[in-house]
């Protein structure tokens, strides 16, 4: 495993567009195309984005990205010491239901699941650790 990126900024929105350019810079360097980056960047800004909003309602935290590359696969570490938050548990929404009949919610975690290949969540030492798991093509 080739360690491509670890960055550890303060859990606020404002620093929402520096975490985004460099887990794109990553996705490119292992050679993803402009659609595919845009699918990982719309995964991991939902991550993001909830950990921004709901991890650290209390007191400020951070949030820790580490970027690996691992045979065929380009894998996105998210890491903070938020609450508990398991997003592959989280059912996903009715997608089928009219507009009015849905379940505010959900939506959000939907998407990164369906914009990456394997989402993993495990909790170690009081952290959430994401992993957003995209596979480059010929292992498709």
């Amino acid at each position: 495993m080739r360690l491509l990126l670890a960055l550890a900024q303060p859990a606020k929105l404002d620093n929402l567009e520096r975490l985004m350019k460099s887990i794109s810079d990553c996705a490119r360097a292992q050679g993803f195309d402009q659609r595919r980056i845009s699918e990982i960047e719309l995964a991991t800004e939902e991550a993001l984005v909830n950990i921004f909003k709901y991890s650290y309602p209390e007191k400020p935290g951070e949030v820790e990205i580490i970027c690996k590359a691992e045979a065929n696969r380009f894998i996105i570490e998210i890491i903070d010491s938020g609450i508990r938050f398991d997003v592959t548990s989280w059912p996903d929404p009715d997608i089928t239901a009219d507009r009015d009949e849905r379940k505010i919610g959900g939506l959000g975690v939907f998407l990164i699941k369906k914009m990456v290949d394997e989402v993993r969540y495990r909790r170690e030492n009081n952290r959430n650790i994401l992993d957003l798991v995209i596979k480059k093509e010929e292992e498709k």
